[in-house]
């Protein structure tokens, strides 16, 4: 696994938001999670096929990966699609493009003690293009954010600037976050003194002012990967202040309160459950709360030998199984991709799906409501 320094770019937006949580973080041993570690071993899977292309001689990981099944080939073996297409762009613009493989870059001339290891760098006569692969499938991650830019892409673009400015003539910065999982591939381009503006007014002051645990700490989504954010006083501030509604029925509201309501409900959410989890693993560890206690849980009856189940019933002339076919997933890895398509592709159909409220910032399309369509429905 790559190093990582206090001011790791994956937690930039974190330490631009809330400058003080930096070293604070740093006082905390990372706890490696199962989504984690999937992800590290799909990270050294696609290292690995790019490399192999490239004519490295490099050792296949695969047999002493924890995680690796179908999913994952499939999901790596895009990501080397994707990138070696990139490359050939490249090199139709500038004979002289090279790609770079888990690329470690140095930051110090924007924070002291600064690098980061991006997973692909594209560097060419007229553009740098940073990709980073992303393997989780639960946050859409985007290129681009609130601010603008995506921090984590943008400091690894200031990165590859310094160490290849002087050798191409580059004029834009493509950042892309390639998520396969998520169906999500996210792409802006900056002018490089756009970029670097970015790192000299917004980066540097927030770096300084991290690694002397100065700044305000700030809660909101960056909240989400800190690891004091079960006890950060400022997020329970943050989370409520939805008491001043008084839990007032929705339709006594106005627009403007919903409207402030709406963007913290799922970080309240969070929170919440958070709050509650840190205190049970306390509890669990011996803590003891005042007017709570551990009780056990709802379980539901569960036969404890399936087989011995199975015969019991089929003796006494009953069938103890039920048919049905299997899960599109399933039947993926049974079949293969290319069979699956050829075979059922056309026996395929993508319901709509329940229209959710999200940000303009959703990378989704917005969909279309008609007054007609209300009046079906209801």
């Amino acid at each position: 696994m790559a190093d990582h320094s206090i001011l790791s770019p994956s937690s930039m937006k974190r330490i631009i938001a809330c400058p003080p949580s930096a070293l604070e973080n740093a006082r905390i041993p990372d706890e490696e999670t199962e989504y984690a570690a999937q992800g590290t071993d799909a990270h050294a899977l696609c290292e690995y096929k790019l490399r192999k292309y490239l004519g490295e001689s490099v050792e296949d990981p695969r047999e002493n990966m924890t995680w690796y099944d179908q999913e994952m080939e499939e999901h790596t073996e895009a990501y080397l699609d994707f990138v070696t297409e990139q490359l050939k762009e490249a090199k139709k613009r500038c004979i002289d493009a090279t790609v770079m493989v888990e690329q470690k870059l140095d930051m110090t001339e924007y924070g002291d003690g600064m690098f980061g290891t991006a997973d692909c760098v594209i560097v060419a006569d007229g553009d740098l293009h940073i990709i980073d692969f992303k393997y989780g499938s639960g946050v859409t991650v985007s290129a681009e954010d609130e601010s603008g830019i995506n921090a984590q892409l943008a400091c690894y673009g200031l990165g590859a600037l310094l160490l290849y400015e002087f050798i191409y003539d580059i004029e834009t910065v493509t950042l892309t976050i390639f998520q396969p999982r998520k169906g999500n591939i996210s792409s802006v381009t900056v002018d490089v003194d756009d970029l670097q503006r970015w790192g000299e007014e917004v980066l540097k002051p927030a770096v300084t002012l991290a690694l002397e645990g100065k700044g305000e700490y700030r809660a909101g989504d960056h909240c989400r990967f800190c690891k004091i954010r079960d006890t950060c006083r400022k997020r329970a501030e943050y989370n409520l202040e939805l008491a001043k509604y008084d839990f007032r029925p929705p339709s006594t509201l106005e627009d403007a309160e919903i409207e402030d309501i709406l963007p913290r409900l799922d970080e309240m959410i969070n929170w919440a459950n958070e709050v509650k989890e840190y205190a049970l693993k306390a509890a669990l560890g011996g803590k003891s709360w005042d007017g709570w206690k551990i009780v056990e849980g709802k379980s539901n009856r569960k036969y404890k030998d399936e087989e011995a189940v199975a015969k019991a019933v089929a003796k006494a002339g009953y069938e103890p199984y039920e048919k049905k076919v299997i899960g599109i997933t399933a039947m993926t890895k049974l079949l293969g991709k290319a069979n699956f398509e050829k075979m059922l592709g056309k026996l395929l159909i993508k319901p709509a799906g329940k229209p959710t409220l999200v940000p303009k910032t959703d990378p989704r399309l917005e969909m279309k409501i008609s007054a007609e369509e209300d009046f079906k429905e209801e």
